[in-house]
């Protein structure tokens, strides 16, 4: 990598040998950019020429808390105006936090103003602020926090504000503790301040008790618990999320209302296990239950019964919404009350699910498609016909969308690709590679810093519109940082370009793979951009490498049913990545007989889950994709499919709708079944 401006001119000289012309330019600017003011070195007296860039070693350093090394090279940095001085800075910073005092904190702001590790360090020192307890300089800094992502530093701010005497509503307060996932010290302090300033009333505790066992939170829930300052609770919610079933047996009541609300999480706990012994506990012995408690053990029932696609999920949701029929759902039990209402084609339920969902939950693509089809199936041929209008054609680069596309096919509407945008204008491209943090972002992604370089990269691009945006994923696709030049574009509203949000690197090796397996090229493309966005060395947390993310252990077998020679380095070599890839690939299409949803459902969650997951009935296939379990495997199924439709498009091959690649519908393994509910060609305005 770059060490000195000699280092850098060779390093980039070798980097593009074998590039088309165009990438070679756009490296060759890229260093040229990156290079330092002449006459500056780029790394300390006594280091090696070869040595890893200061930032690099200070990212090491910061791994391993050697803060000596860390100052050493903050010093170096600054002297020498190394290009990322800032992140040097932020490193050694970072690792002393806890010693530092508000006025180095202001010097660093000073040197690095308006930059992201300006803000991220920030960040940093609110979190130190609010747990010093220093609301002056946190408030102060406060105001300068661009952001505003981080949901502890938001409690801290609440808290700050009503500690300064301004009014913080109770619901505001509610909404940010609520919203913590983890038993943070900023949420916990500002819950606690809430309760003694008489704010949160206990139902308020029980309530964020609840919602943590139902997002499975048990350190959240004993601390909402902890608040109500009775220590016996403590014990007993200690004692059931133990063990529940004990709890039940020996300890559990149903007065007074404290004991009811314990009995209540301990028989959710049993849910999340097995909701049919919950719902046998709750109908035979703990039918006395308070309604609301009853009603809401019903959703956690119904909501893992839905999880594991069970024919009863329906009855549980329904029971729960005539025992409290004003207790509020969370979005997520109440997707998966829809989800369920749509599998038993029970339209009603569905409609009463998402239209009690929160408005912007109501306006996502996915709910919006799926009112639309309950409302056709409840015989309103017009009011659907509408909807899926708005959807198939309400905003620029709509059949973009999953969705969007359904709803045009539905419709028999053309799904045509989007025009191109004006060319970008020299003025536009000048105003790209001048943007320092865009500069810097590339530079850390290309030492290796891949994680620092997209979070500087997403900072750069706040506040652009669509020309900028495009300029700068034209940056990224220039230099092949193909996840930041797919993303970037996927940002504009208005303009469109299909050749950024949909590149084809790799096309001749990956057209070649992809006919020696037999697997359509289009399906190929659309899964890499799901799995690895092209990026060659990609590897995920849990070992899957290289562009088609394929496990060590799923590509040996796949090298032996095939007759490759494998060994773990080949993974990264983009031929064998594809060839192993694509084989394994078509290995899966055959074991579920060419079906591109189960297919893609079991690359990323592995063949035996869409195995079980297709046994019952026989759904449409749209509706069997919205009930898979895993939210991951769900929206990867979704954009491997849309990917699919879209690259035969830009790839100029046959046309294929995503209807034909989600296929009529799923089922047990050569089933046959109704499937009435699917739409026909075009929606018509009288009931089908």
């Amino acid at each position: 990598m770059a060490r000195s401006a000699v280092v850098v001119k060779q390093w980039a000289i070798l980097d593009v040998l074998g590039r088309r012309p165009m990438q070679v330019a756009a490296r060759l600017l890229l260093c040229v950019t990156l290079l330092p003011a002449a006459g500056s070195a780029q790394t300390p007296a006594g280091t090696p020429a070869n040595a890893p860039d200061l930032a690099v070693q200070a990212r090491e350093a910061w791994v391993k808390r050697d803060r000596k090394r860390l100052a050493s090279l903050a010093d170096t940095a600054r002297s020498q105006g190394h290009a990322l001085a800032g992140w040097v800075d932020y490193f050694e910073l970072n690792a002393r936090l806890a010693e530092v005092r508000q006025p180095e904190m202001d010097a660093f702001y000073t040197r690095y103003p308006g930059s992201y590790v300006e803000d991220r360090l920030r960040n940093d020192w609110l979190l130190e602020l609010g747990r010093r307890r220093d609301w002056a300089n946190f408030r102060r800094d406060h105001a300068s926090y661009q952001m505003r992502d981080d949901r502890e530093v938001a409690c801290y701010a609440l808290l700050a504000d009503h500690l300064a005497g301004s009014k913080v509503s109770a619901d505001t307060a509610r909404a940010a503790w609520f919203a913590q996932k983890d038993g943070d010290d900023g949420c916990q302090q500002l819950a606690s301040t809430m309760v003694d300033a008489g704010v949160f009333k206990p139902d308020t505790l029980w309530a964020k008790a609840r919602l943590a066992t139902e997002q499975s939170r048990p350190r959240a829930a004993r601390q909402a618990v902890a608040l109500l300052g009775t220590k016996l609770l403590d014990q007993k919610l200690a004692e059931l999320q133990d063990n529940a079933g004990r709890y039940l047996t020996r300890k559990a009541r149903t007065s007074p209302r404290a004991e009811a609300e314990l009995t209540t999480l301990a028989l959710a706990r049993v849910a999340g296990n097995d909701p049919d012994q919950a719902a046998d506990l709750l109908r035979d012995k703990w039918s006395r239950l308070p309604n609301e408690l009853q009603a809401w053990l019903w959703v956690q029932i119904g909501r893992q019964e839905a999880l594991r696609l069970q024919d009863d999920a329906t009855a549980a949701f329904e029971r729960a919404e005539k025992l409290a029929p004003d207790l509020p759902w969370t979005d997520e039990s109440l997707a998966w009350a829809a989800r369920a209402a749509l599998r038993a084609k029970s339209p009603a339920l569905a409609l009463r699910a998402i239209e009690r969902m929160t408005p912007t939950e109501q306006r996502d693509p996915a709910w919006v498609y799926w009112k639309a089809r309950a409302t056709r199936m409840q015989g309103d041929g017009p009011a659907a016909r509408a909807q899926l209008t708005a959807l198939a054609t309400g905003t620029p680069g709509a059949t973009l969308n999953f969705f969007g596309r359904l709803a045009a096919e539905d419709l028999a509407l053309p799904t045509p690709l989007p025009p191109a945008p004006a060319p970008l204008t020299a003025e536009e491209r000048r105003a790209a590679r001048g943007h320092a943090g865009l500069m810097r972002a590339l530079q850390l992604i290309d030492l290796g810093l891949r994680s620092e370089g997209v979070r500087e990269w997403n900072f750069s691009l706040r506040g652009m519109n669509d020309r900028a945006l495009l300029a700068a994923a034209q940056e990224a696709c220039d230099r092949e940082v193909w996840d930041r030049c797919i993303n970037t574009s996927e940002r504009t509203r208005n303009e469109i370009d299909i050749a950024q949000r949909y590149p084809q690197p790799h096309r001749a090796e990956l057209l070649r793979e992809a006919q020696v397996a037999g697997v359509d090229a289009a399906y190929v493309y659309g899964l890499i951009r799901q799995e690895s966005r092209f990026v060659l060395d990609a590897r995920s947390h849990v070992g899957a490498a290289g562009l088609m993310q394929v496990m060590p252990a799923t590509a040996k077998w796949t090298a032996r049913k095939v007759g490759l020679d494998y060994n773990a380095e080949r993974m990264h070599d983009r031929d064998f990545n594809l060839r192993i890839g694509t084989q394994y690939l078509k290995l899966v299409l055959d074991r579920f007989d060419g079906a591109q949803a189960l297919a893609a459902a079991a690359y990323n969650a592995g063949p035996g889950r869409p195995a079980r997951w297709r046994d019952g009935p026989v759904l449409d296939a749209a509706v069997w994709a919205e009930n898979i379990p895993f939210n991951e495997t769900r929206d990867y199924v979704r954009k491997v499919l849309l990917g699919g439709a879209v690259y035969a498009q830009v790839l100029g091959l046959p046309a294929t709708s995503l209807r034909e690649r989600l296929g009529a519908s799923v089922g047990p393994a050569g089933a046959r079944g109704d499937v009435s509910d699917v739409p026909p060609a075009a929606v018509g305005d009288n009931k089908s």
